[in-house]
């Protein structure tokens, strides 16, 4: 609204306002008083000049919505924070439908909202008592020490404490080689093979090998967990470099050897074990590997004649005990059993003779004899037995011997239900009397009960052993002729 000329004069020559003049006082004091006052009078015109604007025009903006209301503003304040989502997090959206918030319900205008308050009182209590609008305001960031646990400058030995407490750290903030040694080393004192393990996965996946591997070996626990965590994870590449690195050529050897296992066809195990023959493995490991080599290549000899064998049914054993399984990668022991079982009166000469098996492989006496009475226990070949527990001196006479002692045999026989007229020829032979009664009374074998109380002079044990027989038996007539021989001196 444009003043005329008179209405000028009148504004500044006015009693209310002072016009200004050279001649007016210079002082500091009297210019800020003045300035005061033109400040005041100006928002005093500002006001009215607004208010009567807007008794004249309702202003509206291009949504049809009236400029200085609620809605409006809201609308104002969305469009302009959906500008700057890559930069600060939105409010949340309010609604700004006219049905819900409208300038005639609000009673709120722009200038009011500029100025603090709105036409009907107090801006922040209207707001506050109104119900319909909600208040929203930025989550303000929390203090930094609250964020304590994700601060990543923790010295190496502080992070190596916070690792054994299950706490979240970060490694990737230590990238001098120093550092990363620092954090191994105290992984190390702490004794937590967790905490080792996780600082060795970080410093393999950023030392080069030749610097990791330099530095493990002088660090043997650390050196042990690393080679440890490679097995389990069957890193075999990095395996083999670490340990051709550390100069360590037997165990580079029996890793390569370990490759067997995964060799199928037996024809093609065995051509890799005889190039493993070549490998640097120590004297133990290298007589290992030929007994290895040279078993399966005898028993893929055996099988193939056996698998013959049985398919044209002419071999009577076969025929009455199908084999169950094929001897192929099957231990020393397992095939020197099938061989007693299946080849057992073959020549020294066959390569599926026990003989030639224990003699190639140098089996211990003790061992085979054990292998060879299972076997031929389980075929109730007892005359077997009995040639292999008798042996002939220079004069011609036989008798009972054993590289076992006699309660091992007892017992194996018994485990494939040998006969008691059998069991009682090895109980018999037995050198302790306690002992000996103890395994003739499990397996029955009441003549040596007899016989021994009879030899200890026991006549009390004798009485109460023919309360244990049968009445009116072989056994009890026995018992009672001992007891009443007058020859015989008790000590009881």
């Amino acid at each position: 609204m444009m003043k005329s000329k008179a209405d000028e004069e009148d504004y500044w020559n006015s009693s209310k306002f002072k016009a200004f003049t050279f001649d007016d006082e210079d002082d500091e004091f009297s210019r800020l008083k003045e300035s005061k006052r033109a400040v005041n009078s100006i928002r005093r015109l500002v006001e009215e000049d607004e208010e009567d604007e807007e008794d004249e025009v309702e202003k509206v903006s291009w949504s049809g919505e009236p400029v200085g209301s609620i809605s409006w503003s809201v609308s104002e304040t969305a469009a302009a924070s959906n500008q700057k989502t890559d930069r600060e997090p939105a409010f949340p959206k309010i609604n700004t439908d006219a049905s819900s918030i409208s300038r005639s319900h609000s009673g709120y205008s722009l200038s009011s909202l500029f100025r603090g308050k709105s036409k009907g009182g107090n801006l922040l209590s209207d707001v506050l008592s109104d119900s319909s609008v909600r208040l929203y305001a930025p989550e303000l960031r929390k203090p930094r020490s609250e964020y304590k646990d994700y601060v990543s400058d923790w010295s190496p030995e502080e992070t190596i404490q916070r690792m054994q407490q299950g706490k979240v750290v970060s490694l990737e903030r230590f990238r001098s080689l120093q550092d990363k040694l620092l954090l191994l080393d105290f992984s190390v004192s702490a004794h937590d093979g967790n905490v080792i393990t996780a600082v060795l996965i970080y410093l393999k996946r950023t030392l080069s090998k030749e610097v990791l591997f330099r530095e493990l070996e002088s660090r043997q626990t650390a050196l042990r967990h690393f080679i440890n965590y490679l097995t389990e994870t069957r890193d075999q590449r990095l395996l083999l470099e670490l340990l051709r690195a550390l100069g360590r050529t037997e165990d580079v050897a029996l890793l390569q050897y370990k490759d067997h296992l995964s060799i199928a066809d037996e024809n093609k195990r065995r051509d890799f074990l005889k190039s493993c023959l070549s490998l640097p493995f120590s004297p133990e490991d290298s007589a290992h590997i030929q007994d290895h080599y040279t078993l399966l290549e005898r028993q893929i000899i055996i099988e193939a004649a056996d698998r013959q064998a049985e398919r044209g049914g002419k071999v009577e054993i076969f025929q009455k005990f199908p084999r169950k399984a094929s001897i192929l990668n099957m231990p020393l022991i397992t095939t020197l059993y099938y061989c007693c079982f299946y080849h057992y009166s073959e020549s020294e000469g066959t390569y599926s003779s026990p003989l030639n098996i224990r003699q190639t492989f140098k089996i211990c006496e003790k061992q085979y004899l054990v292998t060879a009475l299972a076997a031929r226990a389980k075929l109730k070949a007892w005359p077997d037995v009995d040639a292999m527990l008798t042996s002939r001196n220079w004069l011609g006479f036989t008798r009972k011997k054993s590289p076992l002692a006699f309660q091992r045999v007892v017992d194996i026989l018994h485990k494939s239900s040998a006969p008691t007229q059998v069991l009682q020829d090895y109980v018999a032979l037995v050198d302790d009397a306690d002992l000996r009664i103890s395994l003739a009374q499990k397996h029955r074998c009441h003549d040596i009960v007899i016989n021994t109380y009879r030899d200890l002079k026991d006549r009390q044990q004798l009485l109460a052993y023919r309360g244990k027989v049968e009445r009116g038996g072989e056994e009890e007539r026995r018992i009672n002729e001992l007891l009443h021989n007058q020859q015989i001196r008790w000590k009881n």
